[in-house]
């Protein structure tokens, strides 16, 4: 069935009232000895943004009930993939698609996801939707690359469940495409249907806040994060299978089997999510922060609701004025799906703002400004967006609090989930920095910084540049889940103490043209991973990072870890590999580990089970 119409409901008297003033105001500069109102001033009846309980999402959002019939459906998602199936432009291309599930049971839906496409339920738990059939993710439809599904990116899935036609649900995804508040009642693969015989290789992943009935295999998967699920089992792993509070992981292993598994999670918020309440209305609950954490936070998710009617639904073609706008009206921002050209930076400065999207809203920033800052204040919950440089360098795409402010946010800290960041894709970005957090206790739970290595638009070392993916100057940091990759020096730094990160992947740039375009001054090349000198304390589990100097393959890079040497500071489970023995890191962290490639052979890695 189509969208909802949008239907206005009654604003709070608070509102009315400021309304109205506004409205007189503007009436005596309209018609008083001023003159007539110049066109930058807004009209009455814009000066309190619109809100309602039931919106409208778009054309680009497809919402379901029960009563939708399984070919409606069906022909739906097989329109949406089908134009994406072996298309040179999909991948870089202005499609996006939300298709969202009111609570109820469908029979026999086949949902292919392609590129900027997300599939969730409307429940308040993942079970009041159940879907029959699959959420099918597999190799053999990209353009270019269809023995593969290294490229399976920009994709969601999220609160619902589904009974896999078969007994087991395929999700052979890579970077950008996290699987959350999920049930899978049978098994779930992740590794594409041609994994066999070193063929169709997978390059992910994320699943969170999930529940897998049966087994999960990874298959092909070089890496995987998973965090605060309940699972059948597992069986699989390459190079870095990482796991945090989750029910049924295996047992610590790295590096053979390569497992890093902890009990629990330090911190944990879940991401934000849209349902619709027994009235037909809609609201986003917003989880509860849990401490030492592990299993599926539902059913019961401890939070509160927030009514869509505190929320400005932004649409593409809004502009930052105007999204300004509603956060200075003290709403929150809920983004649907399309594109958002931005010429000034996207200012949220109220404790508690909920900043969120679906279908992977993509905001691009104008005349190199800031496309998003976060206030030093409490709380803030960014999710589901997507940030692609401009053609005119940023020097941060998002920030994250002040520089040089340590205020303690501990019991309210600011998360950014599910957010995804690109320096090249349709056009030749640049951007110094694309994410800095300076706010002390922030949760980094899943992103993916890229500087892109193809695009739609020409990709190269002085075509689409960029320093650093993410600058970390607050104390007290957690990341789960953190993909950075190809930035051309170090590509995370880390300034502010006690930080902690469970899960790193990291691809160093392939576009290094030359040695002596890499150095860092007698050092050959930058790290991926820099804890800076003066940090006393700094935890890792489970990093990755790999070398593919196709460019040059006689390049080198003397670590991919670069640490201190403190008490405090100590890494798990690390290692490095060279892809295809195309160039060399001659050590994992530090002077210690010894280099890539090494003499066992082709995509052999380095493991370091601990560091000191």
């Amino acid at each position: 069935m189509p969208p909802p119409v949008s239907r206005p409901r009654g604003r709070k008297i608070l509102a009315i009232l400021i309304g109205s003033v506004l409205a007189l105001i503007a009436g005596l500069f309209a018609f008083g000895p001023m003159g007539p109102a110049t066109a930058a001033e807004p009209a009455a009846d814009e000066a309190t943004l619109p809100t309602s309980d039931t919106p409208d999402f778009g054309e680009n959002v497809k919402i379901y009930d029960s009563s939708t019939s399984a070919d409606t459906i069906q022909k739906d998602f097989d329109a949406a993939f089908d134009a994406q199936n072996v298309s040179p432009t999909a991948q870089f291309g202005d499609q996006r698609y939300a298709f969202l599930f009111k609570p109820g049971t469908y029979d026999r839906v086949w949902a292919n996801l392609g590129f900027y496409t997300s599939v969730a339920g409307l429940g308040q738990n993942p079970d009041d939707v159940t879907i029959n059939g699959a959420l099918n993710v597999d190799s053999g439809w990209n353009y270019g690359d269809t023995s593969n599904a290294t490229q399976n990116f920009w994709r969601s899935a999220e609160n619902l469940s589904v009974v896999p036609e078969g007994g087991t649900d395929r999700w052979a995804v890579s970077q950008a495409a996290p699987m959350r508040r999920v049930h899978i009642k049978g098994n779930l693969t992740m590794g594409p249907s041609n994994q066999d015989n070193g063929q169709g290789y997978s390059s992910g992943g994320y699943l969170a806040d999930s529940k897998v009935d049966g087994k999960v295999s990874s298959g092909s998967q070089q890496q995987w994060y998973t965090r605060d699920s309940d699972i059948g089992g597992w069986e699989g792993g390459v190079w870095n299978m990482v796991y945090s509070g989750v029910k049924g992981a295996p047992a610590n292993a790295f590096p053979s089997p390569p497992h890093t598994t902890l009990a629990t999670t330090p911190v944990t918020r879940e991401k934000p999510y849209l349902y619709v309440d027994n009235a037909g209305k809609y609201q986003v609950f917003v989880p509860a922060l849990q401490k030492d954490s592990s299993g599926t936070s539902w059913p019961d998710t401890a939070g509160e609701s927030i009514p869509m009617s505190r929320f400005y639904v932004a649409e593409p073609g809004d502009s930052a004025a105007r999204i300004n706008q509603a956060l200075e009206q003290g709403l929150n921002l809920f983004f649907t799906p399309g594109t958002y050209q931005v010429d000034e930076t996207i200012k949220v400065t109220r404790p508690d703002t909920v900043v969120t999207g679906i279908g992977f809203p993509t905001i691009v920033p104008e005349g190199g400004v800031t496309a998003l800052s976060v206030a030093d204040v409490d709380g803030v919950k960014v999710s589901g967006l997507t940030f692609d440089a401009g053609t005119t360098n940023s020097e941060t795409l998002m920030s994250v609090g002040t520089d040089g402010e340590h205020t303690d946010h501990a019991a309210d800290p600011t998360s950014v989930q599910d957010v995804f960041f690109r320096v090249g894709s349709s056009v030749q970005g640049k951007a110094t920095t694309t994410l800095a957090v300076h706010s002390d206790d922030t949760l980094v739970d899943h992103i993916w910084a890229w500087r892109a290595d193809h695009g739609g638009a020409a990709t190269g070392w002085t075509a689409n540049t960029g320093d650093t993916g993410l600058l970390v100057n607050g104390d007290d940091v957690l990341a789960t889940g953190l993909f950075v990759e190809h930035y051309q020096k170090y590509e995370v730094v880390w300034n502010g103490n006690r930080g902690k990160t469970i899960f790193f992947q990291n691809e160093k740039p392939y576009d290094v043209p030359n040695q002596a375009a890499w150095m860092n001054g007698s050092q050959n090349g930058y790290a991926a991973y820099k804890v800076a000198d003066s940090v006393t304390d700094h935890e890792v589990w489970g990093g990755g990072s790999y070398a593919f100097f196709n460019t040059d393959p006689s390049v080198k890079l003397d670590h991919s870890f670069e640490v201190p040497e403190a008490a405090g500071v100590k890494l798990h489970s690390v290692l490095t590999v060279s892809l295809g023995d195309k160039g060399t890191i001659s050590n994992v962290v530090n002077d210690t580990g010894g280099a890539v490639p090494n003499p066992a052979g082709n995509t052999t890695p380095r493991n370091l089970v601990s560091y000191p």
